[in-house]
């Protein structure tokens, strides 16, 4: 999973509610384990980011941005099966992206919320998991379209939960609830709109749009699996407190997890009785006409 969204840096100032950034208390890129964390998420997708670019015709003579590069995974897939010539992998901390002497991929430590960002224009433009931290996405959404050189695509891609509401497992259920309500009143996630990709790209005058969702099983030794129960270890104090302390927001006292009810969720995890349909990815993509 390309970074969820751009993490601050490590010692700085709590983030603000709503910001856009992780705060320093839930994912700090410094901690033991994060690098992990968000490797288990791209082992989960990465076939189908990978699949799809590989679909649109990505590969030599292109020139990338991969926003919210994260680990690298795609960023390196870009430049070093896809053999396209240069990829530029953004992040706000690209600590973890690996770049070696004379390669394709360079690293640019951004914030893609700044509007005086001008990175270039590039033949593609990927960004995963980023848009849905984001309160003002839509801004962001056509400033990443405004980089798209005319004939380029833009694709993108967010998670959406369309089923774990339905789950029958009690603490499963209340887990994601609790752990939704936490990112949303820490750093403003909501991914309520983001089945309107398709609409949105349109809007912003691209063509040749599509989209497509992904729902991985959710099986006991599945890489989405190890990346939710990572995700929701490092929330711990954040979901059983039930409390934002940065916006001073009290979560729904219904969604508040009881003593253990986060211990008996990860146990399910565990489970060889675990059969769910996780919070999966929705990705779209189009074409900026060409000049």
């Amino acid at each position: 999973m390309n970074a969820s969204v751009d993490p601050p840096v490590p010692g700085g100032p709590r983030s603000a509610p709503g910001d856009g950034r992780y705060g320093t208390d839930l994912f700090a890129p410094d901690r033991t384990g994060e690098g992990e964390r968000i490797d288990h998420g791209a082992l989960a997708y990465d076939a189908v980011t990978r699949s799809r670019l590989a679909a649109l015709g990505v590969g030599p003579g292109w020139r990338c941005l991969d926003v919210g590069a994260g680990t690298g995974t795609i960023s390196r897939w870009l430049a070093d099966e896809a053999h396209v010539d240069e990829v530029l992998a953004l992040d706000r901390d690209p600590r973890f992206v690996p770049v070696h002497p004379g390669d394709r991929v360079r690293t640019m430590a951004a914030d893609i919320t700044d509007p005086t960002l001008a990175p270039g224009r590039f033949d593609l433009v990927h960004c995963r998991f980023v848009l849905m931290h984001l309160p003002r996405h839509a801004e962001v959404l056509a400033r990443l379209a405004d980089w798209v050189a005319p004939g380029g695509r833009l694709v993108v891609g967010d998670a959406v939960d369309l089923t774990t509401a339905d789950s029958s497992n009690r603490a499963y259920r209340r887990t994601m609830a609790a752990m939704w309500q936490v990112l949303r009143a820490r750093i403003g996630t909501d991914i309520n709109w983001v089945t309107r990709y398709p609409q949105l790209l349109r809007d912003l005058g691209l063509r040749e749009v599509g989209a497509e969702i992904v729902v991985p099983p959710l099986t006991p030794d599945a890489a989405v699996t190890a990346f939710w129960r990572t995700t929701w270890q490092s929330m711990r104090d954040a979901l059983e407190a039930g409390t934002a302390p940065e916006a001073g927001t009290a979560l729904d006292a219904d969604t508040v997890l009881a003593p253990g009810e986060l211990d008996e969720a990860l146990d399910y995890l565990s489970s060889p009785t675990l059969a769910e349909l996780p919070p999966g990815m929705i990705t779209a993509w189009g074409r900026r006409p060409p000049a």
